[in-house]
């Protein structure tokens, strides 16, 4: 099961990682909007989390002999999740301590920019500001910042999990041993 889950779990993480490296520099550069950002990172969240689901499968008919419980694909589907989460969780780290120190401010700059576009009254841009100040520097805590950033991720896999689990879930065919011809 460790080499499944860790097979998975990695290609998954790539995954994530690498849309994180190639679409974040270009939001904050302005080539990518921050719509289309989260189009594009949501996506590739679903797209990679589709390992959990060849993941439980593999499981299944590799190790399971085509037969897997509820609760144990949920097993191999949330073990498969925390190794894409920490993997999505280092690589932001590394991108953001190393490469984008300055994205909580460009975030801020953003969303103050949103209000302003909405006709928000300069009363809501204030407080949205100091809530974005006072964020940014939670957010420069390192363990604040994997924190936030683990959720971001792992609600996303728990819901692949159980979806695969109940969409993967086989019992052994109760019939299957009574139809076997018996031996003497």
């Amino acid at each position: 099961m460790k080499r499944i889950v860790l097979t998975f779990g990695l290609i998954s993480g790539v995954i994530l990682a690498a849309m994180t490296a190639i679409t974040v520099p270009m939001v904050v550069s302005g080539k990518l909007g921050w719509d289309a950002s989260e189009v594009i990172g949501y996506t590739s969240m679903v797209l990679a989390f589709l390992m959990v689901f060849f993941g439980i499968r593999s499981y299944r008919e590799n190790i399971g002999g085509g037969v897997v419980t509820f609760r144990k694909a949920v097993q191999v589907g949330i073990l498969i999740t925390l190794v894409t989460s920490a993997v999505y969780v280092v690589s932001w780290q590394i991108v953001y301590y190393n490469f984008i120190p300055n994205f909580g401010d460009v975030y801020a700059a953003h969303v103050v920019e949103q209000l302003r576009a909405e006709g928000a009254t300069q009363a809501a841009i204030g407080a949205k500001q100091q809530e974005m100040a006072r964020f940014n520097e939670l957010y420069a805590n390192p363990f604040f910042n994997i924190a936030v950033t683990f959720m971001e991720i792992f609600p996303a896999g728990l819901v692949v999990t159980l979806i695969s689990a109940a969409i993967l879930r086989r019992k052994s065919d109760p019939g299957a041993a009574s139809s076997a011809p018996a031996v003497a």
